[in-house]
């Protein structure tokens, strides 16, 4: 059984990037939190042009994950230190499979994308390295979009429903994001409820 171990939000700080502000950082809180088509109710989010809307709703990460990345790069990482909306106390994010189901309580949440690394990331963890160790680390947290909202707190129960249709792992999205253009990739993530972006991208280098 997968439970839901913390709700994070976030709020605007200031950080040493181009942006100069950031909700990159979240907090636990207690709940119940409210979840929308656009995300979890209170937390901010400072660029739109890449971060938030209907295909990422939601950013999240698992126990399982964090124990790798805390392995690799030696040092705690407490909930909401990546930008995680939702930890979940179990699963892998590089395995699930884009359209993938979450339901939590009347909540029903479904995988778009994994997480491409940013300038900010590095910038918030101090680490310029970090961009190229997130494709080694591999454990990229999954955005989600809100199929059906509601509100959710934590230690719920999550209900699993893959996708059936054709199932393409994150870890398979972020590798072709790193490698560059692969034609039966691209066919292949427009026939899943993909991140638009990635369509985008698809649609783009298919011509």
């Amino acid at each position: 059984m997968i439970r839901l171990r913390t709700v994070c939000i976030g709020h605007p700080i200031t950080i040493h990037s181009k942006t100069g502000l950031t909700g990159h950082l979240k907090r636990p809180v207690a709940g119940p939190v409210q979840i929308t088509t656009e995300g979890a109710t209170g937390d901010c989010i400072v660029d739109r042009g890449h971060h938030g809307g209907p295909d990422q709703a939601l950013y999240l990460f698992t126990d399982p994950d964090r124990a790798v990345w805390e392995h690799s790069l030696d040092r705690p990482l407490p909930d909401g230190t990546l930008g995680e909306n939702l930890v979940f106390d179990a699963t892998e994010t590089a395995s699930l499979c884009v359209g993938d189901l979450f339901t939590i309580g009347d909540v029903v949440l479904q995988v778009t994308s994994p997480r491409i690394p940013c300038a900010t990331l590095a910038a918030f963890l101090g680490d310029p390295k970090l961009l190229k160790q997130f494709f080694v680390i591999a454990r990229p947290g999954a955005y989600l979009r809100v199929l059906q909202p509601g509100a959710i707190r934590p230690g719920d129960a999550v209900t699993l429903t893959p996708w059936q249709g054709d199932r393409i792992t994150l870890s398979t999205v972020l590798t072709a994001t790193q490698d560059g253009r692969d034609d039966d990739f691209l066919r292949r993530i427009l026939t899943v409820p993909a991140h638009h972006k990635l369509h985008a991208l698809a649609r783009k280098r298919l011509g």
